[in-house]
């Protein structure tokens, strides 16, 4: 029974080196789950913020598509009444909403190129100003 792996601290010095052992060890793996917990909680606030700037981009896209057929629609709808034409401006223009619709949609997904500028000609919402800031 004296070989037995309780030895109740009767050897003193190898149970502190071993507890000094343990606590750094404990020290080490507090610190990694540290690390994973924090590493985790980015990971979260990344993919919950991609999840949102997807569904804003879904938005877009949808509302582009739609409101290319809505105003190719009414465009036809009312040069129907104005020049009594019937259903035939009405169908024309629809179709060309539609079409302008997916343009869109390719544009905003980045399948088609947006159309190309002039040379001299600025990028949208920018003016062209001198050096002191004026117009």
């Amino acid at each position: 029974m004296s070989n037995s792996t309780q030895n109740n601290g009767s050897d003193g010095q190898d149970d502190g080196l071993s507890q000094a052992e343990l606590a750094e060890r404990r020290d080490r793996l507090n610190r990694q789950l540290d690390d994973r917990r924090v590493a985790d909680e980015k990971e979260a606030l990344a993919r919950s913020k991609s999840d949102t700037k997807g569904y804003a981009q879904a938005m877009k896209i949808s509302s582009e598509f739609i409101a290319g057929i809505v105003v190719g629609g009414g465009i036809g709808w009312v040069l129907d009444r104005w020049l009594d034409t019937g259903p035939f401006g009405l169908i024309v223009f629809l179709l060309l909403g539609f079409a302008a619709g997916v343009l869109n949609v390719l544009r905003s997904a980045g399948y088609v190129a947006e159309p190309e500028r002039k040379i001299g000609e600025m990028p949208k919402g920018t003016s062209k100003t001198d050096e002191t800031g004026s117009k």
